[in-house]
């Protein structure tokens, strides 16, 4: 139930209308697009009457003649709405995204789309705070349960308990199966990093605190990036063989086939990356649609069934947690396992 008490960052701006004059549909489909966005600041609600948010700013760090450092804050109590003065400079936050002004504010837009120039933004951004957290609580976590083992004989203690099986699942079903053996522990420690990663920025973002890490395509793309390095870097000579000349091919056949089997090299990670992105911000998508519907309908029987739809939604959110993780970790198996399969001989007398 924890989702519908969304925290996520208020879309509200000192130049906005009454939120009277605005229609109801305007303004969810406002939140949600809002909460599908980074954010340079982590407000967990809002009064719109006074205008007065509760929560804490987040470090802007830009690159822009030199390196430029000060709160987001700024830009939200500054004189002109959302602009922000740092060492003589002005930046305005527009849709998320820093351009450079001057000291009114005001963007050049063509085709409708600012041309200001955009300073290279290295913010700790709501993303990065959900990133950090989820780092430290899997190294608390994990360090936890190798020292239990240390000091219980091999036996998992406390919370050690509930992700040992897990631990187990991994290396049991996942990577053994896929990857064999003789190679599969030298990708264990990746792949029990990838799977508790994503299922707890996953579940992360299924509480009030308005996170959506994985449902940023940015983020989906660095995982299957590192996936792919990993299965490059680490593949033997079998595996390129087989790529760039088929055994078992008439030679005509294998100068067709190369690049296609090389294209389909990236268009494997490509893959990881669309889709974990694409399931986690449907969900996330859906399911703050259904908790709008309650504001649309302002009726017991509408709101009562908006409000047991999204029950049950969220409890099916929580499996598709489980699920991409899973999936992610799985895939990267396959591709680790194709990259260190072993010449068989008798594929050299076909």
């Amino acid at each position: 139930m924890l989702p519908l008490a969304g925290f996520a960052n208020s879309t509200e701006e000192k130049e906005a209308t009454p939120t009277a004059s605005k229609d109801v549909k305007s303004e969810i489909k406002e939140f949600i697009n809002h909460h599908l966005l980074d954010s340079h600041s982590f407000y967990f609600n809002a009064d719109k009457e006074t205008g007065e948010h509760n929560g804490f700013s987040l470090p802007i760090i830009l690159w822009d003649n030199g390196l430029q450092v000060f709160s987001s804050g700024e830009f939200h109590h500054g004189p002109v709405a959302d602009v922000a003065e740092h060492n003589g400079n002005f930046y305005k936050l527009h849709h998320e995204k820093i351009y450079k002004t001057d000291a009114s504010g005001k963007l050049t837009e063509e085709h409708g789309h600012p041309t200001n120039v955009k300073p290279l933004d290295l913010s700790i951004t709501k993303s990065v705070v959900g990133i950090l957290f989820v780092s430290i609580l899997m190294f608390v976590l994990f360090r936890g349960l190798a020292k239990s083992y240390a000091k219980n004989g091999g036996i998992a203690s406390g919370a050690g308990r509930f992700f040992e099986p897990l631990v187990l699942y991994v290396r049991d079903e996942i990577a053994i199966p896929n990857i064999g053996e003789k190679a599969y522990k030298k990708y264990m420690s990746y792949l029990l990093t990838i799977f508790f990663f994503v299922f707890f920025l996953n579940i992360l973002g299924l509480t009030p605190l308005g996170f959506n890490v994985t449902g940023n395509i940015a983020i989906t793309a660095s995982l299957a990036l590192m996936t792919y390095l990993i299965t490059t870097f680490s593949a033997n000579k079998n595996y390129w063989g087989h790529i760039f000349w088929m055994p078992g091919v008439p030679t005509p056949m294998k100068f067709i086939l190369a690049p296609i089997e090389l294209l389909g090299t990236v268009i494997k990670p490509f893959s990881l990356m669309i889709r974990l992105y694409a399931n986690i911000l449907a969900g996330h998508v859906v399911l703050m649609s259904i908790i709008g519907l309650m504001f649309i309908f302002k009726s017991w029987i509408g709101s009562t069934l908006s409000f047991g739809l999204a029950f049950a939604l969220s409890i099916l959110e929580i499996l598709v947690a489980f699920l991409q993780a899973y999936i992610f970790t799985m895939l990267s198996a396959l591709y680790f396992g194709a990259g260190n399969e072993e010449h068989h001989h008798e594929e050299a007398h076909h």
